[in-house]
């Protein structure tokens, strides 16, 4: 089932578990893991895309590391809160995973890119290290957003 409330998601998860978070790109697909109590997201691998079934086999394993409960894929919303192509494009990749069987949770993830960057800067990583970990950082912090509000 695909969601796009994190109430209706949690209620679906009552007793909590292991998330994949999902920043989904036309060239790689950036993932996350958080811990099953839900209190931090860390940038796990990433998924450079090729064919969409190679893409899902690839997600497939990702998720068969951990005991995971649900998927949070970023929603690129525009900044007026109206959806884009690239929105479109997010959904059609949760409704062609929802077969997996894990509850699938859309995010927002305004700002998620620019949040991630900003975080790498401040660490002093070099422009190239940026680019290598944008997307799985990107990731983290739209895991850690959808977090936060299923626990808040």
């Amino acid at each position: 089932m695909i969601y796009t409330s994190a109430p209706e998601f949690r209620v679906v998860l009552p007793n909590g578990g292991v998330l994949i978070g999902l920043d989904v790109g036309s060239k790689t697909i950036g993932t996350a893991f958080c811990d099953a109590g839900w209190s931090f997201a860390s940038p796990a691998d990433l998924i450079i895309r090729s064919k969409f079934s190679k893409d899902k086999l690839k997600l497939e394993a990702a998720i068969a590391t951990r005991p995971t409960a649900g998927i949070v894929i970023g929603l690129p919303i525009n900044m007026d809160g109206s959806e884009s192509p690239r929105s479109q494009s997010s959904r059609a990749f949760a409704r062609n995973i929802e077969d997996i069987g894990l509850p699938i949770l859309l995010w927002d993830e305004r700002w998620s890119t620019v949040a991630a960057e900003r975080v790498m800067i401040e660490a002093d990583l070099s422009r190239a290290k940026r680019a290598e970990r944008i997307d799985n950082a990107a990731a983290a912090h739209i895991l850690q957003g959808a977090i936060d509000a299923l626990v808040g």
